[in-house]
């Protein structure tokens, strides 16, 4: 199993440039962790394509079917008062967003602290490297 960033569920659901990436690494190890805000800021991304014209709204309603059955099998870390301390402390240390703390926070209680060897798949390159100090193996490579 593996922790999907936001960045990193997208292009499974619509065509871009990181989509076979993606696809190949989804395809020997199906199991994704992900937040509780990840379909919702997938959501919100296929939106912001079909307002920007980067997506019909068939487009949209496929994409939006494929997350549908992404999220129906991955696993979601929830919110709690424990995570949202993490992610205030990850603000302190890293230049990252809000977000973005909040989907590393995640990754680190999906792991219990332990990211020794544990893989995190993000594309956002300033998450990328908050996850790469606190310790996750960073998908792709």
């Amino acid at each position: 199993m593996r922790f999907w960033d936001t960045s990193a569920v997208v292009p499974l659901c619509v065509r871009e440039p990181a989509s076979p990436a993606a696809r190949r690494l989804l395809a020997p190890d199906p199991a994704m962790a992900t937040w509780w805000a990840t379909r919702t800021e997938c959501v919100s991304a296929l939106a912001r394509r079909r307002r920007e014209r980067g997506l019909t709204g068939g487009g949209e309603e496929r994409a939006r079917r494929v997350l549908e059955v992404l999220a129906a099998a991955w696993s979601e870390i929830l919110p709690s008062e424990a995570l949202r301390d993490r992610a205030e402390r990850l603000l302190a240390v890293h230049p990252v967003r809000a977000g973005d703390a909040f989907q590393l926070a995640a990754a680190l209680v999906w792991t219990h602290g332990r990211t020794r060897g544990r893989a995190f798949v993000c594309l956002d390159e300033r998450l990328r490297e908050a996850a790469r100090r606190e310790g996750f193996r960073i998908l792709p490579a």
